[in-house]
């Protein structure tokens, strides 16, 4: 028998799903993460104190509902647990299974204890809510005679085209590439988020009268011109222009076998999906592999090159190893920045293959104009000076050569691919800490009126979560250019209050 809802948190510990032994997984692209059982989970949801000033909701950037929809998992009502999500959350089983859960960063009952297991419990609401049969399309109940033109299908156009749509005007979605979904569909690895997920919130907007045009790339087989058939356009291309060492002119840039990891990612995709490969096959099988960026696509190169079959494995981070516990200068609630190990991570043989503070300095020709071998050089940090910024300074004698046939580069990304129709439009760009993203003021419009952008397009590389409430916000800004009024929903704490008379809260 569970306890006193209200003394959960201190009866049960923070327990997550196991993942599929490693053994396993790594046989196969399917998903790693596993469920609890139901009372389980129940115990779980039960650690949420519901807070008087539940501070997870300023973590989340869509204002999730966090201590509502634990509420009522409690009490295994699913159904009513799943509104809540929906009511702030478009695709809670994409958060649910990808997101790095700042919400639990600023969980209260992270100041003592480990924090309430937001993100797998919103997973479970979203995937029992889809098992249940109740999510539904939700067409609109009238048409405003108002026609959108959303380019780009990631996390941000899903969810701005869904928005706009229940809001009544008529939208249609641009994607270059043969399936809806941007990063979602060809960036992310099965294992961590099956294809048909993504798929069948694609067919629940289909449904409510969202068109997917597939394999339509504005400025090159789509004419810009004919964006100007509809009232507003929306931009929501991300930001997909990869970092590479040729900007850095490190020697043996260009060789055969460096590759942007989006390129490696996309491919093996495409392949489960039994899609043709676009350009050479870039395969990790019995390859000495190096994989340089320590973030999630990083890893996520890591987790595909072992499922692969790679030879060896090796990720190398140019910045320090975060340490085991916040800091003092990382008080909470604030995102901490400490050591995470992904499950790719754990995957590689003989345990973790990151290494820190490394350099590249070159890369090294076979004579035949592949790559052979990296050279580097391992490097210290100062600590922050006043605007927070620190000083690299290589390491004498650090100096190293490491053999590998196959590197790939997963050191962010730049700024939007916008050179074949962002600036026809006459959309300006400004530089951001990344590189450059499109200009647009506070409504999410662009230099050019009509015309929109959000999501990494706007903001520059980031979380899928903050793709959606990009999206989401875009879509109540189109929604008050069009009308002069929105019944849309506003994030909590992220409030724009339009400029046009007629708003309406």
């Amino acid at each position: 028998m569970l306890p006193d809802k209200s003394r959960g948190f201190m009866t049960f510990a923070r327990t997550l799903a196991p993942n599929r032994p490693v053994a396993e997984r790594v046989r196969n692209f399917e998903e790693f993460a596993q469920s609890l059982s139901p009372e389980a989970l129940k115990k779980q949801a039960y650690r949420c104190m519901n807070c008087g000033v539940p501070f997870c909701h300023s973590g989340c950037p869509l204002g999730n509902m966090i201590p509502d929809f634990n509420d009522y998992a409690k009490d295994d009502a699913w159904r009513a647990a799943l509104e809540i999500l929906h009511s702030t959350n478009n695709f809670p089983e994409f958060t649910g299974r990808v997101c790095p859960a700042p919400c639990e960063s600023a969980c209260v009952l992270g100041i003592i204890d480990p924090p309430v297991t937001i993100e797998m419990l919103e997973r479970e609401i979203a995937d029992q809510g889809w098992s249940k049969g109740y999510i539904e399309p939700q067409p609109p109940a009238r048409r405003t005679g108002k026609r959108v033109a959303v380019v780009g299908s990631g996390p941000s156009g899903l969810a701005a085209a869904q928005q706009l749509n229940r809001a009544g005007h008529e939208v249609v979605v641009y994607e270059r590439s043969d399936r809806p979904g941007g990063l979602l569909t060809y960036g992310i690895p099965n294992f961590k988020l099956d294809k048909r997920i993504v798929a069948r919130r694609v067919k629940q907007l289909e449904d409510e009268g969202v068109v997917f045009r597939c394999g339509a790339e504005v400025g090159k087989n789509v004419p810009v011109d004919e964006l100007a058939d509809y009232d507003a356009v929306l931009i929501a291309i991300g930001s997909t222009q990869p970092r590479t060492f040729e900007s850095m002119q490190v020697p043996g840039w260009n060789l055969n076998g460096i590759h942007p990891a989006m390129d490696f990612l996309t491919q093996q995709t495409r392949r489960l999906l039994g899609k043709p490969v676009e350009g050479p096959d870039i395969l990790a099988t019995g390859r000495k592999v190096v994989v340089i960026g320590g973030g999630d696509t990083g890893s996520d190169c890591v987790g595909t090159s072992i499922r692969q079959g790679c030879a060896s494995i090796l990720n190398l981070e140019l910045f320090p190893k975060p340490p085991e516990q916040r800091a003092d200068n990382n008080p909470w609630p604030q995102w901490d920045f400490v050591l995470r190990t992904s499950s790719s991570h754990l995957e590689a043989p003989g345990g973790d293959c990151r290494e820190w503070c490394v350099n590249t300095k070159a890369f090294e020709d076979d004579g035949k104009g592949h790559v052979c071998a990296i050279h580097t050089v391992k490097v210290e940090w100062s600590e922050p000076d006043a605007s927070g910024r620190r000083t690299m300074t290589e390491i004498p004698g650090s100096e190293k050569r490491i053999e590998c046939d196959l590197v790939l580069l997963a050191m962010g990304f730049t700024q939007p691919e916008a050179d074949c129709f962002v600036q026809d439009l006459g959309v300006e760009l400004e530089k951001n800490r990344f590189g450059q993203a499109i200009k647009a003021d506070a409504g999410y419009q662009t230099t050019r009126p009509g015309v929109f952008a959000c999501g990494d397009a706007r903001r520059g590389q980031s979380l899928v979560v903050w793709a959606i409430h990009e999206g989401r916000e875009a879509a109540r800004a189109v929604d008050l250019y069009l009308m002069g009024y929105s019944d849309l929903p506003v994030a909590n704490g992220f409030v724009y209050d339009g400029v046009r008379p007629g708003y309406s809260a």
